[in-house]
């Protein structure tokens, strides 16, 4: 299977007030598992960089996986995985809207194509 990194990128739109809060589970609950299904947490953005009371944040969580094949072995655990479900559903009181992409470095695309 070809090389490349590939980054998983989970964006949150917390609810107001809830930002913080969110993101203290999300590294202290949910990235442990991440981590055992083979992702390496780059970062955790906050937008604004502002924990307001009464407006909600947008955070951005990019993961990596070095490669295609570490990627669809990651979904093959998480998938099935009833706990990762439980878990969203666990902190669903503090997101407004959630969505996960996966992606690649332009240079990398063609490689991982060629599967």
């Amino acid at each position: 299977m070809a090389d490349g990194e590939v980054y998983v990128i989970d964006r949150v739109i917390t609810r107001p007030g809830r930002g913080r809060e969110f993101v203290d589970r999300y590294l202290a609950e949910y990235a442990p598992g991440a981590r055992e299904r083979g992702m390496t947490l780059l970062n955790v953005l906050v937008s604004p960089p502002i924990w307001y009371a009464d407006a909600p944040n947008t955070v951005t969580v990019t993961w990596s996986l070095p490669s295609a094949r570490a990627w669809w072995e990651m979904t093959w655990k998480a998938r099935p995985d009833p706990a990762v479900g439980a878990w969203w559903d666990g902190v669903a009181d503090l997101i407004a809207e959630r969505d996960r992409s996966a992606a690649a470095a332009y240079d990398d695309v063609e490689r991982l194509c060629d599967v």
